[in-house]
């Protein structure tokens, strides 16, 4: 599983000209799902992006998290984090989850950052969305589950 996350003063999500999801100040997650990920990957995903001190406290030190600034989360399907551009000008994505497999991780770490999470908006998987985001840093950070040592 991998998880771009960017910290945001705002952003949104829109599908078709349809609004699906807008947060303030916050964090965009851009999240990708392998076909090796499972439940319990999501699970320490989720707990390790919700527990990120990545807000600036009042001395200016990256010391606080989402919760504790109040911050919403917008969660975006991006199966692209997935690119292997090693060979040729055209990337390869058979490293991304199927389909069915990658929406229901999708949907299942969803539930779990709602359950963890206050103010939690999402995009619509498999769509075309246009997603705009006021970066505020910019802080932008990549997990990779394999990185990371889940399993």
């Amino acid at each position: 599983m991998r998880c771009l996350v960017q910290r945001v003063r705002e952003a949104s999500v829109t599908a078709e000209g349809e609004l699906l999801g807008s947060i303030g100040r916050g964090l965009l997650l851009l999240l990708g799902v392998s076909a090796s990920d499972h439940e319990k990957i999501a699970d320490q995903m989720v707990r390790k992006v919700l527990a990120a001190r990545i807000f600036e406290d009042a001395n200016g030190k990256t010391n606080l998290s989402l919760a504790d600034v109040g911050g919403q989360l917008l969660v975006v399907s991006q199966f692209t984090l997935y690119a292997d551009c090693r060979r040729g000008n055209r990337p390869s994505f058979t490293g991304a989850g199927a389909p069915e497999h990658a929406e229901a991780l999708y949907r299942y770490f969803l539930e779990r950052c709602r359950a963890e999470a206050g103010s939690v908006e999402a995009g619509r998987f498999g769509a075309d969305m246009k997603v705009r985001l006021l970066n505020d840093g910019p802080f932008t950070l990549l997990y990779d589950s394999e990185e990371l040592g889940y399993r």
